[in-house]
């Protein structure tokens, strides 16, 4: 009985994740068909931000009840679904291929992510634990990589939720500002599926930011994001590892069981489906129904991004860590633009 109680909670909250999504959608139609009608030649606007402004509308205004929160939070859960569904829309040979020069730029965005949130952590003079929240949340997986952070290095739960808030904040305004960035610069489909990759900070906004250029760079950002994400073990482990020699953590026992709890196990289910997917396991008729459940997935995602952003809580935070992810994320933006535009330039993305 507790079990069907516990079910039943989050439905409400998935309804309205279902309907801003659908909602989006229907505003994508009439909006593009208000167009045609009148000879107007208006921007291409997608459902997927039409999902995202409508959550932020409710978010920001009458706000969200208590019912809705725990069905909301799943939009994590249909991340991830929707990340191993779009595994069928790869072959492993193209994701080997892109995951080769993808993990060059990775290794080299987490290193320059971890420095410049740490100098800036001390140059304002944040704790050292909340640096490191920062330094995590901005290099690898935002929310989910602050969280296993948390516990790892026994971090206070109100760092933890400045450095969430600080995050969420910049991945909301990643989806307004990238898309308007790449389209000056006339990026192409990769190019700027890679960059919205490595540098937006949380999965969701960073797949989000993709599909607001285009389908296309929607899945290069998908999975170079999903590259970011498979280090979270590694560069957590070392953080633990750094807080349990100054005895301001518990030590870690068993390395390889430490790093498999920490792995993102979507990770694996992405290039699982796109292996089954390259073998010929699927006919086209399944190839298509995975590729629109990865999209109704990823629909209850961006409705659950808007939802899930908050900018009065700015107020409620202190500026000092807000400085510091903006700064640094500023200059991480720059550093992985110069990065892909270097790269795609000379040999290729």
């Amino acid at each position: 009985m507790n079990y069907v109680r516990n079910l039943l909670r989050f439905i409400p909250g998935i309804l309205l994740l279902a309907a801003i999504g659908y909602g989006g959608k229907r505003i994508e139609a009439a909006y593009a068909a208000y167009g045609k009608a009148h000879h107007l030649a208006l921007p291409g606007i997608e459902y997927v931000l039409w999902a995202i402004l409508l959550g932020l509308l409710i978010s920001n205004t009458v706000g969200v009840h208590r019912i809705f929160k725990p069905g909301i939070a799943t939009y994590e859960f249909f991340l991830k679904i929707g990340i191993v569904f779009l595994g069928s829309r790869f072959l492993i040979v193209d994701v080997l291929k892109l995951s080769g020069i993808s993990l060059v730029l990775v290794a080299i965005e987490l290193a320059v992510s971890i420095a410049i949130m740490t100098w800036l952590g001390k140059k304002f003079h944040l704790s050292q634990k909340l640096t490191s929240l920062l330094a995590v949340g901005s290099s690898i997986c935002g929310v989910s990589a602050i969280i296993a952070t948390k516990g790892a290095i026994n971090a206070d739960e109100e760092d933890s939720s400045i450095a969430i808030t600080a995050i969420l904040t910049l991945g909301a305004l990643s989806l307004f500002a990238f898309p308007l960035i790449g389209h000056w610069l006339k990026l192409d489909d990769v190019a700027y599926g890679m960059w919205a990759g490595l540098a937006v900070d949380n999965t969701a906004e960073a797949v989000a930011a993709g599909a607001l250029y285009s389908d296309a760079s929607g899945k290069i950002a998908a999975l170079a994001k999903t590259a970011r994400n498979a280090t979270i073990g590694f560069v957590v482990l070392g953080y633990a590892l750094y807080y349990a020699r100054q005895g301001l953590a518990k030590d870690v026992g068993n390395k390889a069981a430490f790093l498999w709890g920490k792995f993102p196990k979507f990770v694996l289910g992405f290039l699982i489906v796109s292996v089954l997917a390259s073998i010929g396991s699927f006919d086209r008729p399944q190839l298509s129904s995975l590729a629109n459940l990865s999209k109704w997935a990823f629909l209850l995602t961006f409705a659950g991004v808007g939802l899930h952003t908050n900018f009065w809580t700015l107020r409620r935070q202190g500026w000092g860590p807000f400085i510091v992810a903006i700064t640094g994320s500023l200059l991480i933006t720059v550093i992985t633009l110069i990065m892909v535009m270097g790269v795609d330039a000379t040999i290729g993305l």
